[in-house]
């Protein structure tokens, strides 16, 4: 084989392929030189082999997403070029449209180059930037349980200060984070609201925290809060001591409450399980002391370091707007040290700290890794769960909070989207997915266990089905939030939620599918597998027929004389024929006329002649039209 036919073979001009095979060594004169089949084959490899060296070392840094007239300017190209290549693989684009980074670095491919997403100043410096300071830090808890069990009054007798008295009721109306110190280490705590209303907070709180005291009455049990609050931890990965509260009460059961953690599958150590779980009570202090060396010696397990050396980060736990002080944020820091004086992003704000307090509103200079301290300086209130990074100065700072606007006006702009079973086995086949999560609401408890089961039953090789969280009742907040934080699906059975729900739902682009029969929800969970599930079709009523006569045509058959009784029909709508209030066949509209001529509709109030293919039609039956829309199945 010549080489000029070698050339023609790989799509390249033989010329370029002269100069490549010179980079090679490969003893090439001229296009007219003959390789045998074996060096051919070589040759082609070792071409192939250099193309990707040359493209991955002609790197263009860009910002994602890109616009077309952007790119061409990049890759030295004309836009009506890459609007061109864009049109041949089926996608229409105009020059102002931006490329995502999948769509964009695959038509660059073709023109020998790699694109990369440009560092964002600071910002990807910070989250990789580390030291070899790493030193033993604090472990952060989170106490969480349902309402009233004594989350705050058993942090408050470890603090020995007063935070129930000073909280509306007594009970917690915000987040907060507090720091105790012991002989044996300190513990960094993170009070969550137990109330319903505050199941957002809770989700944050389980998802900063190293482990989670799961508190529950003794005279009580486990509620369902207590179950949503587990659940959250559980989300969270996180391990659980269980403190029983209210142990010096007369009407207190302990057994009890541990009989409920069992069928839970938090199963109590002194029962032969993993949990470990100590008798407190908040009143008279017992069992507080236990607690704390249960907390230390699982911290000691985890061996929690964090790197003291790097810029300072931390999350925020609690914001609000002083009417004195202006913007308030309570941070925990996780690494590095916080110092006052510092230029820091959070979220999108920006600010220089000028004054830190600690949890006992005292005046602090510098914070390390687990503690909470409230700064006081940026430009504007951040939102809970926000992650603070400290900047060299003013200028870089701006750079990256101008760059997160931006995005977070393009994320509000195109709705976040999560797990949705119509794409589960395409995840699935991109490795994408190796779990299908489900949050399960029922309208009782006993088919909430025959539908848990079944579910529990449908096997796949490639996905796992985890049931996140189970309850009974209406999928309400709480159940939204779990399914954003975990990736779940929610799905009910024989329930309903409300309008509230319903928009929360949709603006975290969360899938909620409610079923009345169990077996097409176990049907469709199964399709969703093996990769056959196919949207759902609802069917819009747009008009009735009654049937006044009916006659033959020898080209058409039976044709229904009918006259509108409500809405349209239109000629190729979908059809059901009733006869009693039963329907006896479901079809289309084949022929509609009127008079002798054909049309395309037929208002209200009017007569026409309709074929619907059906021949047992009679007088008085009555024709049902429909337009069909096909609609993911939500509530």
């Amino acid at each position: 084989m010549r080489i000029h036919e070698l050339a023609k073979e790989m799509g390249v001009d033989s010329k370029a392929l002269i100069e490549k095979l010179k980079k090679l060594n490969f003893p090439v004169k001229s296009h007219m030189s003959s390789v045998d089949k074996d060096t051919a084959e070589i040759i082609k490899h070792e071409v192939e082999n250099l193309k990707q060296r040359e493209i991955e070392q002609n790197v263009i840094e860009v910002d994602f997403p890109i616009t077309v007239k952007e790119l061409a300017v990049k890759l030295n190209k004309k836009p009506s070029e890459i609007m061109g290549d864009l049109l041949r693989q089926g996608k229409m684009f105009n020059i102002n449209q931006a490329l995502d980074e999948q769509t964009a670095s695959a038509l660059a491919y073709k023109y020998k180059v790699n694109l990369r997403q440009k560092p964002t100043t600071e910002e990807q410096v910070l989250q990789v930037e580390e030291t070899q300071e790493l030193k033993s830090r604090p472990p952060v808890i989170t106490l969480m349980g349902h309402i009233d069990h004594g989350k705050t009054s058993i942090l408050d007798y470890i603090r020995k200060s007063t935070i129930t008295e000073k909280e509306t009721g007594g009970i917690t109306q915000h987040i907060g984070a507090y720091q105790i110190r012991l002989p044996k280490g300190n513990i960094s705590f993170v009070d969550t609201p137990g109330h319903e209303t505050f199941t957002e907070m809770r989700a944050r709180g389980a998802n900063i925290t190293d482990i989670v005291i799961l508190v529950v009455a003794a005279d009580d049990g486990v509620k369902p809060q207590t179950v949503e609050a587990l659940d959250h931890a559980r989300a969270a990965d996180v391990p659980i001591i269980v403190a029983v509260n209210k142990c010096d009460l007369p009407t207190a059961d302990v057994d009890m409450v541990k009989q409920q953690l069992s069928k839970h599958e938090l199963a109590p150590e002194d029962w032969g399980g993993q949990t470990p779980t100590v008798k407190v009570s908040a009143k008279t202090g017992e069992g507080i002391d236990e607690l704390l060396e249960l907390i230390l010696l699982q911290a000691e397990i985890m061996e929690l370091k964090a790197d003291y050396g790097r810029r300072a980060k931390g999350v925020v736990v609690e914001a609000r707007l002083s009417p004195g002080k202006g913007p308030l944020a309570t941070v925990l820091v996780q690494e590095g040290v916080l110092r006052v004086g510092d230029w820091c992003v959070c979220g999108t704000e920006l600010g220089r700290v000028k004054a830190m307090l600690d949890d006992k509103g005292e005046g602090t200079e510098e914070a390390g890794p687990a503690a909470p301290v409230e700064i006081l300086g940026l430009n504007g209130v951040p939102n809970p769960g926000d992650q603070l990074y400290v900047v060299s100065d003013e200028h870089q700072g701006r750079e990256i909070v101008e760059k997160r606007r931006e995005e977070a006006k393009r994320k509000k702009l195109a709705p976040s989207s999560h797990m949705k079973l119509e794409d589960l086995y395409k995840k699935v086949q991109e490795g994408e997915v190796k779990q299908l999560k489900v949050i399960l609401k029922a309208d009782v408890g006993g088919t909430l266990e025959a539908v848990e089961g079944s579910l529990r039953n449908i096997s796949s090789k490639e996905v796992e089905l985890q049931l996140v969280h189970k309850g009974i009742g209406a999928v309400n907040s709480s159940d939204v939030l779990l399914a954003e934080v975990s990736d779940a699906v929610i799905v009910g059975f024989k329930v309903t939620a409300d309008a509230s729900v319903r928009d929360l739902a949709k603006s975290k682009g969360i899938e909620i599918r409610v079923y009345q029969i169990i077996y097409e929800l176990i049907d469709d969970v199964k399709a969703a597998l093996e990769g056959l599930l196919s949207p759902h079709v609802k069917k819009i009523f747009t008009g009735r027929a009654v049937v006044k006569t009916v006659f033959s045509l020898s080209r058409s058959g039976k044709i229904a004389g009918c006259m509108i009784e409500k809405g349209k029909i239109a000629r190729g709508a979908i059809c059901q024929v009733s006869r009693e209030n039963e329907v006896v066949h479901e079809g289309k509209i084949r022929s509609l006329k009127r008079f002798k001529e054909d049309v395309k509709e037929v208002a209200e109030g009017y007569e026409c002649g309709i074929g619907t293919g059906y021949d047992q039609i009679q007088e008085g039956d009555r024709i049902d039209a429909y337009a069909e829309e096909v609609i993911t199945r939500r509530l």
